[in-house]
């Protein structure tokens, strides 16, 4: 499917079909999802740009109607995607042809920087043919249109400025007379396109005439404008007039330009390293570009070396072995040779060595030598620049090296891979990337049908994740496009030596494959080096000199000085306090390290360290210091992970768990538990159905984790069951305090919600203040739903004083909440905003997104509870952000369930149905924090029957929330029961609806104030009168829980 705007709105099916969309709002709606395509568009963005700042009332339920029917004229629904922000339109950027025009015109501009004037011709050729009429021609006026297509006309007229300017420079001025007089007459203040005009004129032997442009240009421009003409079109004028020759000619130079190859392929990306260095060579006469093999610095040399004025001599190092081999090849490149005509020197007679006769060749000629791969001949290379630069005071020299010369003066600049973008970038933005961008350009010179679009943008992003951006292992892996399909490429990357093993047979033999360009600079380390550089290779995301010592057996003094040389050359890079190794090069010293049978080895000692690492940050993490370790967890978690799912594959079952138990509390903590929930199965899967002996609450916590996906299967339920005895008590000795707080969070609390005031005491004296804070919260939580909301709140804030002491954030963060709750049910809103905000600031710095997610749609709630719809739909908006970060199903559903029940409240069934339903889809069911947010959902949809009409439909929804153990989720009874309050006012009943009401007071420890039980009790009051009202209210209220319960189920 392909959508036209530049020109009346059009969709392509098939290239061909044209499907026609009626009514210039419909239309108008169509190119707004458009600008954005593929992205969310929110309702808010939509609604103004459609009606603008003063939309009229309903327009958020016109938008809808809208899209429906948006939808039905394309033809299919899913093409319009709902989002709880907006809308998506599910295509892909490059099938619009307004986004395809600006890529083509950025890509042509940068071509013409470039010096391609050629490719630059075709690609703005190409996006100026997308044009068919005005931009945006049929879709009305609406608030957007007009700076949206004024924009896009600007674009057009600097697309069409710039391919003539790639016309001049083929030399094709004859052919552009015609073309710019039309255009000029067309914009008499474009004053590029008057210059351009001048040049062709000039250029087709029409000097006269070129100047009588510009005595009109200038006119017009004193007429309409009252300016002069600018510095630019002057200085055109005054080359006309002086016939400069520049003027008509095609770029190049007559400057001497030795050893330059000219380039097949086109250099891409690396814009604005090539001006840093043309100003580094401006400031500094040495300058090296140093990097990994095949990260592109010879051709970035050539580029820059290519562009500057003046004479270059660019000399290949490769083939030398020694200074005065360097020294001979840069004469030969200079072509000075010996005088053959002239005898040779009688015996005694002084011959100049290659450097002094380089020196006196040099002394006094302007020049930028360029050495290329100075890394095997370093110090030679170093000794010979060092000379030539002390004795030749005009001489600039750029080097490239896998390592620096290290002598005085020289100005160094790193050449990293290309940017790669992350998974899950668009299309659009991915070809902004150089990486992409320069795998595509040499995948079309295999492959003339080669465009990277939907369909396998992902796996183009897997080929350059995977090959760390290298230009040299892109170029290569484009060439095997030849014989194998994008998807083939990429799921082939794990063996990348022997599937990138034929390259450009011109090349260098070290540049032909990816695995002589790694063994090049192997080659070239001492077995010290080598030997560490193996070793390293057990780390995926790099290493500490800390944990480099200890896991690959070496004293830390040679430890640094050998991080220090792989560094310097270029075999590892220093970030931060870490030393990593790119992939390819890793992958290559992996084999390296297979080959000395050793890797077992190191795999222990590396999966040993993460879990003494581990165990010694669970303590950290419930204290003061807990940002700094999840922190530092953060930076080792590839490697925690790698360490993890190593002892899984091999069968260590006891450092798995002792790895799994320690890492726990940082998922949690940091919102990342769906991480841990796989490992933790394939964990289970080793173990087997019993605990090892002494490690039984690293076994419970596995299985807790386990189970904290999506669904818990019927083996895990059966094996909570099983590891319930091996949960201690809270005052009984923790291995793991964060047990004392995910086994409730699971199981939820005690039948009846009973607090046992002996274990109760016990509890709240245990040495560890961190549970003894816990010991607290939970005492609270039993007094909250034992109708206790005073003692509930002492508890709370006991709990809350006891986690700030300590500086436990996280703690905190659920007391706040708990606090929070119970100020907005005695209708204190300021002092729950107050607790809210704490607790929202404290998750903030912990970087939980799930607890940010779940915090505003907390709040979200108390808005709905006072009736404030507007602010609760913007806090669901937000929300949602931090869910979708979090990547919690529960919490993705929550939010959901919440913009379901606005939509009911606002009296859009239709949408709530459809949110409420992919709610109830999304959230996961089995443990008791994800089951009650279940049980909610379903008692929406109870809510939306009742609205519609439908009393039947509504009690069977009410009755399937109340099969799932009612005496524990008392909240969803209490709001069930107000419900079948509804259902029954619907069916003529208004005493026993006011009866339910009172009766869900009684679950629920307190009245609520949710806009439907203010709705049901002023209608059952209007119905029975006050008096009866408050009789069988109180005749409910007075029930006691059980039976209620017993009510609300029989």
């Amino acid at each position: 499917m392909w959508f036209d705007i530049l020109g009346p709105t059009r969709i392509r099916l098939d290239g061909e079909r044209v499907v026609s969309v009626s009514g210039q709002g419909m239309r108008a709606l169509l190119v707004l999802l458009l600008l954005d395509a593929g992205k969310v568009v929110t309702t808010e963005r939509l609604v103004g740009g459609l009606y603008g700042t003063d939309p009229p009332a309903g327009a958020a339920n016109a938008l809808q109607s809208q899209v429906s029917r948006l939808r039905r004229a394309l033809g299919a629904r899913d093409v319009i995607e709902f989002h709880p922000a907006g809308y998506r339109l599910v295509v892909d950027a490059d099938a619009v042809d307004a986004h395809r025009f600006e890529r083509l015109a950025a890509e042509g501009r940068r071509a013409l920087a470039a010096g391609d004037p050629g490719r630059a011709a075709g690609l703005l050729g190409e996006a100026l043919s997308l044009w068919h009429g005005p931009a945006l021609a049929d879709v009305g006026e609406p608030p957007f249109a007009q700076a949206f297509s004024a924009r896009l006309e600007r674009l057009r007229l600097d697309c069409l400025e710039d391919r003539v300017q790639a016309e001049l420079e083929r030399g094709r001025h004859r052919e552009l007379v015609a073309e710019l007089q039309e255009l000029t007459a067309a914009h008499p203040l474009r004053e590029r396109l008057q210059g351009q005009l001048m040049r062709a004129l000039y250029g087709s032997g029409r000097q006269a005439e070129a100047l009588e442009v510009y005595g009109r240009a200038r006119r017009i421009l004193g007429e309409e404008l009252g300016v002069d003409p600018s510095a630019e079109l002057a200085a055109v004028h005054l080359a006309v007039l002086r016939a400069d020759p520049a003027l008509t000619a095609v770029p190049g130079s007559a400057a001497t330009r030795l050893g330059l190859r000219a380039q097949l392929t086109s250099f891409v990306g690396r814009e604005d390293e090539t001006s840093r260095l043309h100003a580094l060579l401006g400031e500094s006469r040495l300058v090296t570009l140093v990097g990994s093999g095949g990260a592109g610095k010879t051709r970035l040399a050539g580029e820059v070396a290519g562009a500057r004025r003046g004479d270059v001599c660019f000399v290949e190092l490769a083939p030398v072995s020694d200074g005065e081999e360097m020294a001979q090849a840069v004469l030969d490149a200079l072509g000075i040779r010996d005088a053959v005509l002239l005898p040779p020197p009688a015996s005694g007679r002084h011959v100049p060595d290659p450097p002094a006769r380089l020196i006196a060749a040099l002394a006094d000629r302007p020049l930028l030598l360029v050495l290329d791969n100075c890394e095997h001949v370093v110090a030679d290379a170093a000794e010979l620049v060092d000379r030539l630069l002390a004795a030749c005071p005009r001489l600039r020299v750029m080097a490239t090296s896998r390592e620096a010369l290290g002598i005085t003066g020289e100005t160094l600049h790193p050449v990293a891979p290309l940017p790669v973008p992350r998974a899950g970038t668009s299309t659009r933005e991915a070809l902004g990337y150089p990486a992409v961008r320069l795998f595509a350009d040499r995948a079309v010179a295999v492959r003339p049908d080669f465009r990277v679009d939907a369909g396998n943008v992902e796996r183009v992003l897997d080929i350059c994740r995977a090959l760390d951006g290298l230009p040299l292992a892109l170029e290569l892996a484009a060439a095997r496009l030849r014989s194998l399909p994008v998807t083939e490429l990429a799921s082939r990357l794990g063996d990348r030596f022997r599937l990138l093993s034929r390259g450009n047979r011109t090349a260098l033999p070290r540049h032909q494959t990816l695995r002589a360009v790694v063994a090049w600079s192997w080659d070239l380390l001492d077995e010290g080096e080598r030997l560490l550089a193996g070793r390293l290779t057990v780390f995926v995301g790099g290493a500490t000199l800390e944990a480099a010592g200890r896991v690959c057996g070496l004293p830390e003094a040679e430890v640094v000085d050998l991080l220090t040389s792989l560094a310097e050359k270029s075999l590892v890079e220093v970030v931060g306090e870490r030393y990593r190794m790119m992939e390819t090069i890793r992958a290559y010293c992996a084999e390296r390290l297979a080959e000395t049978g050793e890797v077992e080895e190191r795999r222990e000692a590396h999966a040993a360290y993460y879990a003494d690492l581990a165990a010694e940050a669970d303590p950290h993490l419930r204290r003061g210091e807990q940002l700094e370790w999840l922190r530092r967890l953060d930076e080792e978690r590839d490697d925690l992970h790698a360490a993890l799912r190593w002892a899984i594959e091999t069968g260590r079952a006891e450092v798995g768990l002792r790895l799994l138990a320690g890492l726990a509390m940082y998922w949690w903590v940091r919102g990342r538990r769906s991480e841990g929930e796989g490992l933790a199965t394939d964990l289970l899967d080793v173990i087997g159905p019993d605990p090892l002996s002494g490690l039984e609450q690293e076994y419970a916590m596995c299985v807790l984790v386990a189970s904290s996906g999506e669904s818990q299967t019927p083996e895990l339920r059966e094996r909570l069951e099983r590891v319930r005895p091996l949960v201690p008590p809270i005052d009984r000795r923790y291995r793991w305090p964060f047990l004392g707080i995910l086994w409730p969070m699971f199981t939820g609390p005690p039948p009846g919600f009973a607090l046992d005031p002996l274990s109760a005491q016990t509890a709240l004296v245990v040495a560890d203040p961190w549970l003894r804070g816990l010991s607290h919260f939970g005492v609270g939580y039993l007094q909250l739903y034992g109708d206790d909301a005073g003692g509930a709140e002492r508890s709370f804030g006991d709990a809350l004083e006891l986690f700030r002491s300590i500086g436990e954030r996280w703690g905190a963060v659920l007391t706040l909440v708990e606090l929070a709750e119970l100020a907005e049910l005695r209708d204190d809103r300021v002092a729950s905003h107050a607790l809210a905000d704490e607790a929202l600031h404290l998750a903030e710095e912990l970087e939980s997104a799930e607890d940010i997610a779940e915090l505003i749609y907390r709040r979200a709630l108390g808005s709905v509870r006072a009736g404030d719809l507007a602010t609760a739909h913007a806090e669901y908006l937000r929300a949602a952000e931090y869910a979708r970060r979090a990547g919690t199903p529960e919490a993705i559903a929550g939010v959901r369930r919440g913009l379901g029940e606005i939509a009911r409240l606002r009296g859009d069934l239709d949408e709530a149905l459809v949110l409420t339903h992919e709610a109830l889809a999304l959230c996961p069911q089995g443990w008791y924090s994800a089951e009650e947010k279940r049980l909610r959902i379903i008692v929406d949809l109870g809510r939306i029957a009742a609205s519609s009409g439908d009393g039947a439909e509504a009690r069977a929804w009410y009755g399937k929330a109340l099969e799932q153990s009612p005496h524990r989720y008392l909240l969803v009874a209490g709001a069930a029961a107000e419900g079948l309050a509804e259902v029954a006012l619907l069916e003529g009943d208004a005493g026993g609806a006011a009866r339910l009401l009172g009766a869900a007071t009684a679950l629920h420890g307190t009245a609520t104030a949710h806009p439907d039980v203010v709705r049901t009790t002023a209608a059952v009051r209007a119905r029975i009168g006050d008096t009866a009202y408050e009789e069988e209210w109180h005749a409910g209220a007075r029930m006691s829980r059980s039976e209620v319960l017993a009510m609300l189920v029989g």
